[in-house]
């Protein structure tokens, strides 16, 4: 690759980088052109606000706590159990909200694919529960 650098290596951050659209803390890790990796924790008895994506699709790795899972796409709906080990999809225009239970944080990785452009790309969406999670926009998403 002629003296461009080709690998790069990262640590978990301890803090968060950024609060995600939905609520969730968001530490960043790498990307590579056609997706990136993070790690998304939403706080104990949380639920986070209800969103689309506009061209993106992830995949979550749970890899603690306990919590639950809702996604929407066209006339498919259901609620999961989220917990360490369990691996979920959010394919291309899919609604999804999540919530943590108490006692822990709700932690996973996800790959997004193609890489997060910015902000711009999740839409807030009528969810089933009420978000109770702080966004960088104010509680549950509002100005």
């Amino acid at each position: 690759m002629g003296g461009e650098e080709s690998f790069r290596t990262r640590t978990l951050p301890m803090q968060p980088d950024t609060v995600a659209p939905d609520g969730s803390d968001v530490r960043l890790l790498l990307e590579v052109d056609g997706g990136g990796l993070a790690h998304f924790e939403l706080a104990p008895g949380r639920t986070s606000v209800a969103v689309t994506h506009r061209t993106v699709e992830e995949i979550w790795y749970f890899l603690r706590g306990h919590g639950e899972m809702w996604r929407r796409r066209g006339p498919h709906e259901e609620v999961v159990e989220v917990l360490a080990g369990i691996c979920v999809t959010i394919p291309l225009s899919t609604h999804f909200q999540f919530r943590a239970f108490a006692g822990e944080p709700l932690a996973a990785l996800g790959a997004t694919i193609p890489r997060w452009p910015g902000e711009e790309e999740a839409i807030v969406v009528d969810g089933p529960w009420e978000p109770t999670a702080e966004t960088a926009a104010g509680p549950s998403g509002e100005p």
